[in-house]
């Protein structure tokens, strides 16, 4: 975003823009310093339940906002909207993360916990994910694959993004990464790049197994599976668990 974030002392009223981010905020132990979240934060589950809602990630509640006092805002450049945000840089201490891949993940984490004075627990988190990653047997060969994740209209994902490098990562070849970030995707194309694989997320479109015959009907020789969506898109301490969840789904397949 070109601004610099400038604390005087450890935030004590953090408020969280981002589902994946706020599980982290959790992770980190910082519970008792988290003010606000969005009501798309739903990890952890009993923790979050606990604390005031501040809209969603592209529509901000200023005044509730403006009640919770926060010395520290943490959004993402792809989950939140500019207008909003900038509206919110002009009051408080608003810090982005802008995040394509699993390296980018990683640094956010750093990043985040020498912000808020966890930089053990996040060294200790960003370790586990690595060495995890690192275990993860992607399918050899490569299988041609397209993952959805809207419904009327179909929209995958491109090229340019996390999900996309999680696909790369697994040995799964992107047939649409030539595409833009999240393109619109027409039955005559998804029949015409002839995918081996076709995933359809959970979120932000909740894909269930009743969608799968849709696709077979496009793409009769593709294997169809209905993913969790989190592990593919959560940039947080979910990376934890990512590795085996994704390892069963390569073996699966």
């Amino acid at each position: 975003m070109g601004r610099k974030v400038m604390l005087l002392q450890l935030p004590q009223r953090i408020i969280s823009l981002v589902p994946s981010q706020t599980e982290l905020l959790f992770d980190l132990g910082l519970a008792d310093r988290i003010v606000g979240v969005t009501k798309f934060c739903i990890h952890p589950t009993t923790q979050v339940k606990s604390k005031t809602i501040v809209g969603g990630t592209k529509n901000f509640k200023f005044d509730i906002i403006a009640e919770l006092q926060p010395d520290l805002i943490i959004g993402n450049k792809e989950e939140n909207y500019k207008e909003g945000i900038e509206a919110l840089q002009q009051k408080y201490n608003v810090w982005m993360s802008d995040i394509y891949t699993l390296e980018d993940a990683l640094e956010m984490m750093r990043q985040v916990g020498k912000l808020t004075g966890t930089q053990t627990i996040a060294q200790q988190l960003t370790q586990i994910i690595v060495t995890r990653f690192a275990q993860l047997q992607p399918a050899q060969p490569p299988i041609k694959a397209a993952y959805f994740i809207w419904r009327k209209p179909y929209m995958a994902v491109g090229g340019n993004n996390f999900i996309d490098n999680m696909l790369q990562l697994c040995g799964f070849e992107n047939i649409f990464s030539d595409l833009d970030r999240y393109p619109q995707i027409s039955p005559e194309q998804l029949q015409q790049a002839d995918p081996q694989l076709i995933l359809l997320s959970s979120e932000p479109y909740p894909f269930q197994e009743k969608h799968i015959a849709e696709f077979q009907e496009l793409c009769p020789k593709a294997t169809i599976k209905v993913v969790d969506g989190e592990m593919f898109s959560w940039y947080g301490s979910r990376l934890t668990k990512a590795p085996a969840y994704l390892q069963s789904v390569i073996a699966e397949v």
